[in-house]
């Protein structure tokens, strides 16, 4: 027992240490993207129909730090400023998949091929899934005959406050993320950049960890107890590669909750344990990118052809994507087994090791501490 439990820490903290500091500058990266980003700035490109503001929206939500839950009561809000459905739903798509923090990770973890092909996915994904609900997303009442027989979109819009409220009630009636851009994003005319920078280390540093802290905190464990506990090549006899693998992992990933960061390790763990880059990467994707309580969410607020739209979208770009990685890493050594990244010294690992769990620490504490 004693040694199980040995070996359970020490795969814990090799992992943190290889993390740490592509997570910690990850932080800095996204606080500063926070305050320096204005929402309106945002939302003033995202209106109309049409391939632009879907690419847009999609390239927007790329390096966004925000999880599947996190991410409705900002698109909500990019909808009710005049986001189109497919701006909208390419936003929803591509924000929770990736952001700088989870980039960053998941080269730490997993190599620069899937570093620089998880972003890509997740804008393949959400290129297609804004085209196809801009195409056949419309609902029967959201179409209606201006005076003229001009068509636009209902004035009558599902209302965003109910999709606001339906996340926040997930977190006991309050939502970090939308509060945290409320704290960091609004009145950039009225701060000075000195105010800013400052207001941007405190998101990044302690909203955000207070943010995902805990489910990366249980990534990690899972990812440690998964490489104490499976035997080597378990998932490489069971599943390995392939489409069956990949629909497996599909099946897992659609329902849960974790996010972008959180669901690195538990790949890279799977990954070790032979099971394929290209599973591994659906999981990636549908993983952060749906979760059942987002979906029904979406489902109320922007309708059921959207929500199922979005659902098939997701299915089938991550299997494409899982199929396409496959195809290109033709051994798993290039992607996790024989790749080890140092960024400086084995000591700079362990003390960044150190200052992450204590930004966690301290943002959890003062989460806690609040009303």
């Amino acid at each position: 027992m004693l040694d199980f439990l040995l070996r359970l820490v020490v795969d814990f903290w090799a992992t943190v240490g290889e993390m740490s500091p592509y997570l910690l500058f990850g932080f800095f990266v996204a606080g500063l993207l926070s305050v320096f980003v204005s929402q309106k700035m945002v939302e003033r490109h995202l209106g109309g129909r049409g391939f632009l503001p879907v690419l847009k929206a999609t390239l927007f939500g790329i390096p966004l730090p925000l999880c599947s839950c996190g991410v409705i009561p900002v698109a909500m809000s990019l909808r009710k400023h005049g986001a189109s459905k497919g701006s909208t739903i390419s936003f929803l798509l591509s924000t929770p998949q990736t952001g700088v923090d989870s980039i960053l990770v998941t080269y730490s973890l997993l190599g620069p091929v899937f570093a620089i092909f998880r972003p890509l996915a997740a804008l393949v994904t959400g290129l297609v899934g804004g085209i196809l609900v801009d195409l056949f997303g419309q609902e029967p009442g959201d179409l209606k005959m201006a005076d003229g027989g001009q068509r636009t979109e209902d004035s009558a819009a599902p209302n965003p406050q109910s999709a606001i409220m339906s996340p926040a009630a997930l977190t006991g009636g309050r939502n970090p993320q939308s509060e945290a851009a409320g704290e960091h994003c609004c009145c950039h005319h009225a701060v000075s950049p000195g105010r800013k920078l400052l207001n941007g280390l405190k998101y990044g540093f302690i909203s955000l960890p207070r943010d995902i802290g805990k489910p990366l905190l249980l990534g990690l464990a899972i990812a440690a107890l998964i490489a104490t506990v499976v035997p080597d090549d378990f998932f490489a006899a069971r599943l390995g590669r392939g489409l069956p693998a990949m629909l497996v992992m599909m099946l897992i990933g659609i329902p849960m909750y974790v996010c972008a960061s959180a669901s690195v390790p538990v790949a890279a763990a799977l990954i070790l344990k032979g099971l394929g880059p290209g599973a591994a990467l659906v999981f990636l994707i549908t993983g952060p990118g749906t979760n059942a309580a987002g979906l029904a969410t979406i489902w109320n607020t922007l309708g059921r052809r959207t929500a199922i739209l979005y659902l098939l979208t997701v299915a089938g770009c991550a299997l494409a994507s899982g199929l396409v990685l496959d195809s290109i890493i033709q051994s798993i050594d290039i992607g996790v087994a024989s790749h080890m990244h140092h960024m400086g010294p084995s000591v700079v690992q362990h003390l960044s090791a150190v200052v992450l769990l204590a930004v966690l620490g301290y943002a959890f504490l003062t989460g806690r501490r609040r009303p």
